[in-house]
Formats: C-alpha cells, structure tokens, sequence
C-alpha cells in the first residue's frame, strides 16, 4: 500500500498550518531532528544534501522531536540558532513534534510505511518522491552522506 503524505498537514515555525501537498514535485526528505543526540552532527549532512541536490528538486524538512531521552527540550527559535550556528544548518525546520506513542503529523502519516510502527530515534528519514508518494524510510543509522541514502534520493529526482 503506498502511503501519500499530500494530505498532511504540518504546523510551521509560526503556528500556521501547511500541507504537505504544497511540496508537490519536490522530493522531500522528512527528519525528526534533535539537538543533544549522538546523531546530531547529522545536522551538518543534511544541509549538505539541501546544497547538493536542492537546485535538483530535493526540499529537506526538519520536525524537532524532544520524544528520545529529551533531547531536544529547546524552544523553536534556540533550535534555530543551534543549528545554523553549530552546523551551518538552514533547512526548513517546523515546530515541535512526537514521533512516537501519541504520533503528531507527519509522524502519524509517516509511522505507516514499512516497516510501519513508530519512529524508533532522533534523524529518522522518510524519503518522498515527487508525487508525494513514501519511498523508502532509513534509520537513524543511516548517514546523510551515505550511498544508500544518496542513490535512492537520485532515483526519486531523476523519476
């Protein structure tokens, strides 16, 4: 079954609402991110990857997540500044989410694909294609820079 997130929508920085359709013929890599993790230097790939392939179509999408041993207790805006200051990070970032348990968007929607069940840690990545379709999901051990990540996010831009 393909699961879509077209019809999700997302709280931005500001407390509006977005829908995930407004990315439509972007691929989208969606990450819940956190700044006190052993992952968190991952910040610094994926803005990389926002660099490398961002002219191509790719969008990175960052949701903090604080659901992982707290380790992301900020506010928004000191989450900002953490990661562009410390990782030169300037992806888009949206407010505060929970990836497990009682899942918020895009979570809920994302949680489905396979292996669905909840997101097991901080830099979890869904990659979707153009079409708003899910394409592949990648554990937290999985690299911004790492070649399976990166073969599957040029298949979706060139498809």
């Amino acid at each position: 079954m393909a699961i879509s997130v077209s019809n999700v929508t997302v709280t931005t920085p500001e407390g509006s609402s977005k829908s995930l359709g407004d990315y439509a013929g972007q691929v989208l890599l969606i990450v819940n991110v956190a700044s006190r993790c052993g992952f968190t230097k991952q910040y610094s790939g994926l803005q990389e990857l926002q660099n490398s392939y961002g002219s191509k179509g790719l969008t990175v999408l960052g949701f903090p997540c604080n659901d992982f041993g707290a380790q992301e207790p900020g506010t928004l805006d000191e989450i900002k500044t953490f990661c562009s200051s410390t990782y030169g990070a300037s992806f888009e970032l949206f407010d505060k989410v929970h990836a497990m348990g009682n899942t918020t968007e895009p979570f809920t929607t994302l949680n489905q694909m396979d292996p669905a069940g909840d997101v097991a840690w901080n830099f979890e990545k869904f990659l979707v294609g153009r079409d708003g379709t899910v394409i592949a999901r990648f554990k937290s051990g999985i690299a911004p820079e790492d070649g399976e990540l990166t073969t599957a996010i040029e298949a979706a831009l060139a498809a």
